[in-house]
């Protein structure tokens, strides 16, 4: 039975990218409970990144309808849709997206500078992010220490705790673990799950790599949901 207050919900969902060579994604639906864990898998070209853009409102959909915390996107102007992602939502890209020669502790507490509504939830946003650092695996020296200088799994680690710093309902992440080990992969997984069960929080984590499923309530296969439109009129 469909939840009845998903946290995000895409229905009929149409959109074309402009172009000489167009492709088109149609979502049918997609539904993720409130503090569920969700595997979306799909391969190269199956329209994830766009997926993820029409989720995180950078894009606006042509057709359809795109919630996240019953809030209809089709309603929100660009600024809006800015505003309402930072607060919203905490992303994990695949690429970390830090800033280099910021520290730790000005990483994590980026967001909320864009967010007034998680900043509120955070007494002390240096505690908070010593808090996340120490509960993601982090050294306690780490949050002084310029971001450009930690190893791959460091910069993985602050880039998940800058998610989920202020607890936004929400959580994407797109292929964060492709890099690492099969060790250190599963000791994040283990990190991020701890982090959302502790708040509720829901995570919707993109992959190609069908091995992490048993780790998540629920797989989700892009065939499943979505079809790819090349050429679309």
């Amino acid at each position: 039975m469909p939840d009845p207050d998903p946290i995000l919900l895409l229905e009929d969902v149409r959109y074309r990218w402009p172009g000489r060579r167009a492709f088109g994604l149609h979502v049918g639906q997609l539904s993720l409970a409130r503090g569920e864990t969700v595997l979306l898998l799909g391969e190269s070209g199956s329209g994830k990144s766009t997926l993820l853009s029409l989720i995180c409102g950078t894009i606006a959909a042509d057709a359809g309808r795109v919630l996240v915390a019953d809030t209809d996107f089709a309603k929100l102007s660009p600024g809006q849709r800015d505003k309402f992602r930072a607060e919203q939502i905490g992303l994990i890209f695949q690429q970390f997206n830090l800033l280099p020669f910021a520290s730790v502790r000005d990483n994590i507490a980026l967001p909320l500078q864009f967010a007034p509504k998680r900043r509120a939830r955070v007494k002390d946003p240096s505690q908070e992010a010593r808090r996340l650092c120490r509960e993601l695996g982090l050294p306690d020296d780490v949050i002084t220490t310029r971001a450009g200088t930690l190893s791959v799994g460091q910069q993985q680690r602050v880039a998940a705790a800058r998610a989920l710093i202020g607890t936004p309902p929400l959580i994407i992440a797109d292929e964060p673990t492709s890099s690492l080990d099969a060790e250190t992969q599963e000791s994040f997984l283990e990190l991020l799950f701890a982090q959302s069960r502790a708040h509720d929080t829901s995570l919707l984590m993109v992959s190609h790599d069908a091995r992490l499923a048993d780790q998540f309530d629920r797989v989700i296969h892009m065939t499943e949901i979505a079809q790819t439109l090349r050429d679309a009129a």
